[in-house]
């Protein structure tokens, strides 16, 4: 779908590299220019599945040549992604005015936690610290625990990443159209805000409200996870009535009057501790034989590898086994043939021979 787009990433971690992969997945020619003599942060792997499908050249951009190779691939792009603290490109010679000096259209990409500006602009901080802040942690357990939300998922990647995709994608086409390149500030702190909007629409009729517990989504019975007697989980969702009487019938409670309210949350907790114990009387497997086949809007809650061997997956292969481990295939889906198969990750620099010559053919 991007073929002919040209992404120019500079080396980074988490979101950045999301973002880059995914455009890459869409077809995207995406450089990564990574840290001349660097070597992988810790706890990443030297050849991550990040970089798949993308070409890398390594460059030292405090070096004078080596940031002149960095404009000159700039001046190619149609987008750049970095992910430094504010300024740090500014000091580097690299940012918004030098780049749209030499390329007007550049969408200049920036992915922060706290954004560009702002009081907290400067601070370091991580996932969970953003969508603390951003207000998207606090319903993310049960009332009386302390909130857990899934790693990086909510924050780094639903409020950053994605944003700064469709920031980027939105500023291409308005290039196109105009010659203008703009500069979008993707901060995990208001993509994470922004993704709340949801439950805001829910509040605005009562059904999201600030004490844990009480939300429509947040507390009901028929809305959580349950643990089963072989000491893994099942999840729970059955909103709307007809979804929540099959439930129940599949349980054999249908005509169970403690049930009858579904709405009420005042007999959430009752409930809930109620399913709690029937949940516990079989396995995760029994239970999913129980509703196989149903519209209770329940399913096992299963690691990525359990994920990737279950039925759903062999019919999508939404998972794939490749060499560099266990990594899911590109989203969303397009029209046409459905097979993929991994793209090869870069070594570092590996491609930095054949971008040069690319350059100097251009006149770069």
């Amino acid at each position: 779908m991007l073929n002919g787009i040209r992404i120019v990433e500079i080396e980074g971690l988490g979101p950045g590299p999301f973002a880059g992969m995914m455009l890459a997945d869409l077809g995207a020619d995406v450089i990564v220019l990574h840290r001349a003599g660097g070597s992988a942060a810790p706890g990443m792997p030297e050849r991550p599945i990040l970089d798949r499908g993308k070409r890398s050249i390594a460059l030292d951009l405090k070096a004078p040549a080596d940031r002149d190779t960095a404009l000159a691939l700039i001046a190619t792009a149609d987008a750049l992604i970095e992910g430094f603290r504010p300024g740090v490109m500014e000091r580097l010679g690299l940012g918004p005015e030098i780049c749209h000096a030499r390329n007007p259209a550049l969408v200049y990409g920036r992915m922060t936690g706290w954004g560009q500006d702002g009081p907290l602009a400067e601070r370091a901080g991580h996932d969970m610290t953003y969508i603390g802040l951003a207000g998207a942690l606090w319903h993310a357990s049960p009332p009386g625990q302390p909130p857990v939300a899934p790693p990086t998922l909510v924050g780094d990647i639903g409020g950053g990443a994605l944003y700064l995709v469709v920031g980027i994608l939105a500023g291409i086409l308005n290039a196109r159209a105009t010659g203008c390149g703009t500069v979008v500030d993707a901060a995990i702190y208001d993509g994470t805000a922004n993704m709340m909007n949801l439950l805001m629409t829910l509040a605005q009729s009562g059904g999201f409200r600030c004490e844990r517990g009480q939300s429509l989504l947040d507390g009901p019975h028929w809305s959580r996870s349950y643990r089963t007697s072989d000491d893994r989980f099942i999840s729970v969702q059955c909103l709307e009535p007809k979804f929540y009487a099959i439930f129940l019938e599949c349980l054999g409670l249908a005509d169970d009057a403690d049930f009858a309210a579904q709405f009420d949350p005042a007999s959430w907790p009752h409930l809930s501790r109620r399913l709690e114990a029937v949940f516990a009387t079989r396995s995760q497997a029994a239970w999913q034989a129980v509703f196989d086949g149903t519209d209770a809007c329940v399913a096992p809650v299963l690691t990525p590898r359990q994920s990737s061997e279950h039925p759903m997956n062999a019919a999508r292969r939404t998972w794939v086994h490749a060499d560099n481990g266990l990594q899911a295939a590109p989203a969303p889906r397009f029209s046409g043939p459905a097979d993929w198969s991994p793209p090869p990750v870069p070594a570092r620099g590996e491609h930095g021979e054949a971008i040069l010559a690319e350059l100097a053919k251009r006149g770069e």
